[in-house]
């Protein structure tokens, strides 16, 4: 295969399934060939623009050119699949503000860790919408802070008929990048937001054919929706996501597993994610590692060690902002500002490791980097 990168054969290989027709009569739609080209994620939708997980972000970031769009999910009291990062909603909504909920303000324990604030698993959905979302970063993002008030929580379900929506006018396929979270913690609490998001993709036409790749931090959850997942949608993928390199993955870590991140990185953890995932989700600073200062460090070789493995790597999270630059490539702005030519340079520098994909809170920039604008 002369002419051809390692990650052109990689991407084409386990890409191909993208580029299948849904052959639905005269609602046929043809799913776009998926090239070598990298792929844009949208992080929270346009995160760096509007509040995160509305559907004004989503609409920003698919008119900005994402090629998918992330929906992050937890259930509601009754069981529904909302958007949201996490399911503290302190920092993404008015709740703190809304006195008849005062009484539902607790300490949590999620995936090892103590949280205080509201918890969507307290809330039905009628309950929940009627709250308004916020930004999550006011101090860094005080111009998304106009928007407060003006949206309220998606539904799983709403997102998806809202991004068929943006495809249908728009005439190209959005793929979608949901995250199943928290799964252990949430089973402990009597909820399946597995069961629930099978049938819920399984309901909807346009989830049974466009682009889809389902994102857990967890391993057990993965291996049932692997096969279950394709069943419905031959074409998706499953992704690994990554936590920090001494963390074990909650799943792991409830049944008194002591196997790390860090150890599911070395070429023999990342064969054995092969048998269950299709991509691994990384950290940017598994691909270079930071200083205390923020500055870069030598690259590692996890993108090339997942490639032989047979795994694409799709990385978070490329953000604009100053503040979340390497040292090398901030400017004199200011934390807070938006740093359009440096986060270019910061994707490029990952694009050019053989980067298959990454997830970006400002999808116009990603485009750009990708598209070398």
């Amino acid at each position: 295969m002369a002419g051809f990168s390692r990650r052109t054969i990689l991407t084409t290989t386990l890409a191909a399934p993208f580029v299948a027709r849904f052959s639905g009569g005269r609602h046929a739609v043809a799913a776009p060939s998926l090239a070598p080209r990298p792929l844009v994620f949208a992080h929270r939708g346009c995160s760096a623009q509007r509040p995160e997980h509305t559907l004004a972000s989503y609409a920003k970031a698919i008119a900005d050119g994402a090629d998918f769009v992330e929906p992050d999910l937890v259930p509601t009291k009754d069981g529904v699949l909302v958007c949201r990062h996490e399911s503290n909603i302190a920092a993404t909504s008015d709740v703190s503000s809304r006195p008849e909920f005062a009484n539902r303000k607790r300490t949590l324990t999620i995936d090892g860790r103590q949280e205080t604030g509201w918890f969507t698993t307290d809330f039905t959905l009628a309950e929940l919408k009627t709250l308004r979302a916020c930004e999550r970063l006011p101090q860094l993002r005080a111009h998304n802070t106009r928007y407060n008030g003006h949206f309220d929580i998606p539904t799983f379900e709403e997102m998806i008929d809202f991004v068929a929506a943006e495809a249908a006018a728009r005439g190209r396929t959005i793929g979608l990048i949901p995250e199943v979270k928290n799964s252990t913690h949430f089973h402990a609490l009597g909820f399946n937001p597995e069961s629930t998001f099978l049938s819920i993709i399984a309901a909807h036409t346009y989830t049974r054919y466009a682009p889809l790749e389902v994102q857990s931090f967890e391993t057990t959850n993965l291996r049932s929706l692997n096969s279950a997942v394709k069943a419905i949608n031959p074409q998706a993928r499953v992704m690994f996501l990554m936590g920090e390199r001494n963390a074990t993955p909650p799943d792991l870590l409830a049944k008194g597993e002591k196997t790390t991140f860090g150890d599911l990185m070395k070429p023999e953890g990342l064969k054995e994610i092969r048998s269950y995932a299709d991509v691994i989700g990384p950290s940017l600073t598994d691909l270079i590692p930071r200083d205390a200062d923020g500055a870069w460090q030598q690259p590692t070789t996890l993108v090339d060690d997942a490639h032989a493995a047979g795994l694409l790597v799709h990385a978070y999270t490329c953000r604009p902002e100053n503040a979340f630059l390497p040292k090398q490539l901030r400017n004199a702005d200011g934390p807070a500002t938006r740093n359009v030519a440096g986060s270019i340079a910061e994707i490029r520098r990952y694009l050019d490791m053989g980067l298959d994909g990454f997830f970006t809170d400002d999808p116009a920039i990603g485009r750009k980097a990708v598209d070398r604008i």
